[in-house]
């Protein structure tokens, strides 16, 4: 069984993410990055080379596949910021309503830019999911 690629590194969230190029995904990514840091109390560490994360835990699939990952975080990527909210998106219909613009992937919230969305929509998004995961691995 391969290993899982991604993983905690030592290198600065703050150098990563003061390279992004443009000037609002910047100051998104910052203001993302505050957010989540109030939520989680969590230091933020760079996982891989693109993904901020926040907090970790360790799973174990019934296939026999295991390994750690952070409990939120969020990515600047070309066109969008991925934020990770690992408990998904079906327990949470009322705030998606209210969120603004979007589209999701399983786990994946993608924002064009953080001013398309209610930024205290998204803090109770984070805010549900990471006490949703910490209640299972914690």
């Amino acid at each position: 069984m391969s290993d899982l690629k991604t993983k905690p590194t030592d290198s600065s969230v703050d150098d990563f993410l003061s390279g992004v190029h443009d000037e609002e995904k910047r100051a998104d990514c910052f203001a993302i990055l505050e957010l989540m840091k109030k939520v989680t109390g969590d230091q933020p560490r760079m996982w891989g080379a693109s993904m901020v994360g926040f907090g970790s835990y360790h799973y174990k699939y019934d296939s026999g596949r295991e390994g750690d990952w952070f409990i939120t975080g969020f990515a600047p990527r070309k066109k969008e910021l991925s934020v990770y909210i690992m408990s998904g998106f079906k327990r949470c219909d009322d705030l998606m309503q209210k969120l603004g613009k979007y589209r999701t992937g399983k786990s994946c919230l993608y924002l064009k830019r953080l001013r398309d969305v209610d930024v205290g929509i998204l803090r109770e998004l984070v805010e549900q999911s990471v006490a949703h995961m910490r209640s299972i691995y914690e």
